[in-house]
């Protein structure tokens, strides 16, 4: 086994085999020597005390004022919140959020502001319950504020969006009424991963779909090299345009946060370590859980990971101005997140685990499977792909045909009704957005129980659009029906070995492999490799 980086570990003959999720089971597999397995950096240290950092960053701001000397008394103030999409899975008490809701409620109160909202900034996810926002918010907060003032944003609600105007590039911006009624909007954001805060919280959380149409499309996404790396993100561009808008037309003040990716509890640490370094219990360990999850029901083996929340710790809290802080917060999660890879790969196993930003308390359906594929984990990279072009993915999941009723209802039709007549992104923009995005029964289920809105499903399509495009196959080991596979254009294969013989029969001799080993969250910073040296032709 050689190293190239602590968390690049090349296989030799005597490593062991490799633990991957595949849903939420864990499977041992034999990777070939040569294969370069990703590892996710070792948490980095959390602040010493997170509660002092809040109220430090609120009195020395970022290109803005201090808060307490926004405040007058009789002013409008609303706080919009980060949804629970983010982090992922969701985080033990108390939450960045409850961390600096406190003292900024506590600031309003001393300046004599009383009209105070509290926003969810939900977009088009499906709207939290009042446990899930108690438990972000905090019990203090949520008691006081639920749910006159503190509630989920509607971005179906009769007059409840307000046209701010048109963006150079042509989007129409329509922003939550009570944000742009306010005197000022305070957006607390816990930026887990480096596409999310910035210009996109307020441009994309508390907006409707005549705004969202204009940057959450197949174009948008084609022309976008990178989704986490915002100078190379054409997606990033467009919302930064929004962002830029509304905040010409509200006075916005940014507050930021940041986690380490401290993702399991000590009973579960050992899954983030190199297998061949675990002690003798931890292997005990690994294998016990292995083949519990094995003999457990699906509902009882997702329960395991998800109601067992992540101690995860804050690593910055900055506020103020978009651009500072957000530039600021950034740097901190390039810092935990990037993996130093040098080169490029033929073939990428990207392992898919039981969570997503799109199935809190609910099962990875088939259509979130794609985009986890084709759209976080290949764009989990900054510089290159870690897959080259028309490079081979083979991922791991079950693949079930299975969708939560609640949370998922519009995505059923898409899945087993358009994706059988085109996988086109464009065609499926074209012909059949608008009507879904208009689609009155869903949408009554977005506004009054727990689904996501019937435009939901063709983002998610969309999502994975640049990966689609990048990559050549996509072979599923691990899937129990070949019928998803095929609606999503995925080959299957019953195992890895299986998938690696098909993978080399399209790929150059002697192909490169990685095996990008997520959980927790990860980026690969790759470098490609040099071209070849061009030998000039002799003149004669």
């Amino acid at each position: 086994m050689s190293v190239e980086h602590p968390c690049v570990v090349t296989l030799d003959h005597r490593s062991k085999p490799r633990v991957l999720f595949s849903g939420d089971q864990l499977v041992e597999v034999d990777l070939p020597a040569g294969t370069r397995v990703i590892y996710a950096k070792p948490p980095m240290e959390g602040l010493p005390d997170p509660d002092a950092a809040v109220r430090y960053a609120l009195s020395h701001p970022l290109g803005d004022e201090p808060l307490y000397a926004k405040l007058r008394p009789g002013m409008r103030v609303t706080i919009a919140i980060d949804d629970l999409s983010m982090p992922l899975p969701p985080m033990k008490r108390p939450d960045c959020r409850q961390r600096v809701l406190e003292p900024v409620v506590k600031m309003l109160d001393e300046a004599g502001v009383d009209d105070v909202e509290l926003v969810i900034a939900t977009a088009f996810h499906r709207p939290m319950s009042a446990k899930e926002i108690e438990h972000i918010v905090g019990k203090r907060t949520f008691d006081r504020f639920w749910p006159d003032k503190l509630y989920n944003h509607d971005a179906e609600r009769p007059g409840g969006l307000t046209h701010l105007g048109t963006t150079a590039d042509g989007i129409e911006v329509e922003i939550n009424s009570r944000a742009a009624s306010s005197d000022l909007v305070i957006y607390v954001n816990l930026t887990f991963v480096s596409m999310n805060g910035g210009y996109k919280s307020m441009g994309t959380g508390l907006v409707g779909y005549r705004t969202l149409r204009g940057h959450h499309n197949p174009g948008t996404i084609r022309k976008t090299e990178s989704y986490m790396e915002p100078s190379r993100s054409h997606l990033a561009k467009k919302m930064e345009g929004v962002g830029k808008l509304i905040e010409e037309k509200i006075d916005v003040f940014h507050i930021e946060t940041t986690v380490n990716n401290r993702m399991f509890d000590k009973p579960l640490a050992f899954l983030t370590k190199n297998e061949d370094e675990l002690s003798g219990t931890e292997e005990r360990l690994l294998k016990g859980l292995i083949k519990t999850l094995r003999l457990l029901p699906q509902p009882a083996r997702q329960a395991i990971f998800e109601r067992v929340p992540a101690p995860y710790e804050m690593t910055g809290v900055f506020a103020g101005e978009c651009e500072a802080v957000h530039d600021a917060i950034l740097d901190l999660v390039y810092k935990q997140h990037c993996v130093p890879v040098q080169g490029q790969s033929d073939i990428v196993v990207f392992p898919i685990p039981y969570i997503s930003p799109y199935n809190v308390g609910a099962y990875l359906n088939p259509l979130l499977v794609s985009v986890m594929a084709e759209g976080y984990l290949h764009n989990l990279h900054k510089g290159v792909p870690l897959l080259k072009k028309g490079g081979t993915m083979i991922i791991l999941h079950p693949c079930s045909d299975k969708f939560d009723p609640e949370q998922h209802p519009a995505y059923v039709e898409f899945f087993h009704k358009l994706l059988p007549q085109t996988r086109d992104a464009m065609e499926l923009h074209k012909q059949f957005e608008k009507n879904f995005a208009s689609h009155p029964s869903y949408i009554q289920m977005y506004r009054s129980g727990s689904a996501y809105h019937p435009a939901h499903p063709f983002y998610m399509w969309y999502w994975g659009e640049n990966g689609r495009q990048h990559r050549g196959r996509v072979i599923v080991v691990g899937a129990d029906n070949e019928y998803v596979p095929s609606i999503l254009g995925y080959e299957t294969a019953r195992t890895m070995s299986e998938a690696l013989r098909m993978a080399k029969e399209t790929a150059p001799t002697d192909p490169s492999i990685a095996c990008f080993r997520i959980c927790p969250v990860m980026m690969a910073e790759v470098t490609p490799d040099a071209p070849a040296p061009q030998i000039e032709a002799s003149k004669s």
